[in-house]
């Protein structure tokens, strides 16, 4: 059985980051007062990542680090998490939304990976679906479980049911998707961004999920096993759903999330978390306000 807490990440440094107004239409959480400042954001960014890989290499977490390419300019590369999903025996590639985005999807990185020793087995190409205006961008835009072998989904226009299904018949997966709602009343564009899965848990931002399918939600996770941390929508906001379980070299389960969305949590929802992981936190809000993403959708699950 695959462990549901991360071995081994990737983590793309970026060359070229800032707010990517091709995405800004989907994403409510990006944010572009300043942007013009491109060549700082873009050295901060690169200071921002340098820094959390040494904090979670410092904890004893596996890190392989790809560097992104100069051209084309890959605004988002910092994401890698939206276009692969490492399966044991199995590399899926995914269709994204955005055109430049498109070009993250490099047979480079996979090489890399190899040589140091990562098993990829068969490399499973879903960006096809782009052509028929359908995407589904891996775990951004969905959670899986993998220890009940469950993938949930909030559907949006980065996440389509054809392609769940095609995710499904080829990973053994079964879907579990719901709806999901910014402040605004619009979809929430990624699942990972209300919701984590850890072994045990759950944090999920259940009033962003319409009420009628909240019970379904809760009883899904629960029936698994997993106490559920409800989060605010203010919290949501503060990234506090976008976080990843890990393992360290010595085993040890910890939460890895932003500095901003742990400042944003509880006592309790702390105290909870920390019966099952430690928690991990690093300081990105540069990433954050322009990319509209945070510290998980930096992390790639490699095993």
């Amino acid at each position: 059985m695959i462990k549901q807490a991360s071995q081994q990440i990737m983590m793309v440094r970026p060359k070229h980051f800032g707010f990517d107004q091709s995405t800004a239409s989907s994403n409510s959480f990006q944010n572009e007062d300043g942007a013009d400042a491109i060549d700082e954001i873009s050295q901060k960014a690169i200071v921002e990542f340098d820094n959390a890989v040494s904090t979670l290499r410092d904890n004893g977490v596996y890190v392989h680090v790809i560097e992104d390419t100069d051209a084309p300019v890959k605004p988002n590369a910092v994401f890698p998490n939206n276009w692969v999903s490492f399966h044991g025996d199995k590399v899926l590639l995914y269709p994204m939304l955005a055109e430049n985005r498109r070009w993250e999807r490099r047979s480079e990185v996979l090489e890399q990976l190899a040589n140091n020793g990562v098993s990829l087995g068969e490399v499973i190409d879903l960006s096809g679906f782009e052509s028929e205006n359908k995407f589904l961008e891996s775990t951004g835009s969905m959670v899986l479980d993998y220890e009940n072998e469950l993938a949930y989904a909030c559907v949006s226009s980065r996440t389509d049911m054809d392609v769940i299904e095609e995710f499904c018949k080829v990973t053994g997966f079964d879907a579990f998707t719901f709806d999901s709602f910014d402040k605004d009343g619009l979809s929430v564009y990624h699942t990972n961004v209300i919701m984590c899965i850890g072994s045990g848990y759950a944090v999920i931002c259940l009033e962003s999920i319409p009420k009628e399918q909240q019970n379904t939600v809760v009883e899904a996770l629960e029936t698994t096993g997993h106490e559920i941390i409800p989060l605010s929508m203010d919290q949501m906001y503060a990234f506090a759903g976008n976080m990843l379980e890990v393992l360290n070299s010595e085993g040890d389960s910890m939460l890895v999330m932003s500095s901003t969305a742990f400042k944003s949590l509880s006592e309790s929802q702390i105290a909870t978390i920390e019966n099952y992981s430690k928690i991990l936190s690093v300081d990105i809000p540069t990433i954050e306000k322009y990319g509209g993403g945070s510290v998980r959708c930096m992390m790639c699950r490699v095993v």
